[in-house]
Parts: structure tokens; sequence; C-alpha cells
């Protein structure tokens, strides 16, 4: 291990810590912003909106809408197969 800490030159060295230190960085900012997205569903939750409701919209558009219909022409499918036509 030495061996090839020794052969890196201070550039590589510098080079290498800075990309450490963006990536932790970048992970901070991650975990801030999960947990300003937590708050903002503990928000709506507390005005009465369904989560679970609220996160799948959040998905469906986050779809292409060619692909949002595909997906809900296969859903009706599938539930009509199994008597669940609502």
């Amino acid at each position: 291990m030495d061996d090839i800490a020794a052969e890196m030159n201070d550039a590589t060295v510098g080079q290498l810590k800075a990309i450490i230190e963006r990536i932790e960085r970048l992970e901070e900012e991650k975990k801030s912003l999960a947990e300003d997205v937590r708050d903002v569903y503990a928000e709506a939750k507390a005005n009465g909106f369904d989560t679970k409701v609220l996160r799948h919209l959040v998905a469906l558009r986050k779809q292409d809408i060619d692909e949002r219909k595909e997906h809900g022409e296969i859903l009706d499918l599938y539930l009509s197969a199994l008597g669940m036509v609502i």
C-alpha cells in the first residue's frame, strides 16, 4: 500500500483528495435534501394529504406521457383480468 502512495505524485494526491471532498459535500447535500423532502411530506400529511398517493403522483410526473399511458392500459388490463374493474 505504501508503494502505491509513494508512486502518486503530489498533484495526483491533491486531485484524489479534491474528488473525495467533493463527493463528501455532495453526500451531505443529498442528506439535507432528503430531510427537506421528508419535511414536505410530513407537512402534506399534517394538512390531510395521503403521502403514499403523493409519492405515486411524483413518480408518475417523472414518466413520459406515452409510458404513463402504456402503464395505465396494462394496469387496467390486469385489473380487468382479476375482476377488479372499478
